[in-house]
């Protein structure tokens, strides 16, 4: 789950560092406990629902489409870099050549082949 804690904090860091207005959301007053934008207002401009990225950001959500990692990444403003960045941090890793499991062989007991019927 490395992996998925890497995208969290990844996608945390950059909602930090936008200011709402800088985002074109509407300041709303009041104290803000993080810095930056909030989950739901990433959300918002990425079209997405605010619990889909709550778990995106959780890294309980393991099959993400490319439309949604576009919006996500065009509402936090990420740069070519840190949009290659979460695709690779948002896609499985997928096993290279000579790496994969090997395919399960279905095993049959040894007396299940030698009963014959009467």
């Amino acid at each position: 789950m490395k992996q998925n804690g890497e995208l969290g904090d990844f996608l945390r860091s950059r909602r930090a560092r936008l200011r709402p207005e800088d985002a074109g959301v509407a300041f709303r007053g009041g104290a803000r406990r993080v810095p930056g934008l909030r989950r739901e207002e990433v959300a918002h401009l990425a079209g997405v629902s605010t619990d889909y990225y709550a778990r995106l950001e959780q890294g309980r959500h393991p099959h993400v489409s490319e439309t949604v990692l576009e919006a996500v990444a065009g509402a936090l403003r990420l740069d070519d870099l840190e949009r290659g960045y979460l695709f690779e941090l948002a896609r499985p890793k997928t096993p290279g050549p000579g790496r994969h499991r090997p395919a399960r062989v279905p095993r049959v007991r040894p007396a299940a082949t030698l009963a014959t019927p009467s």
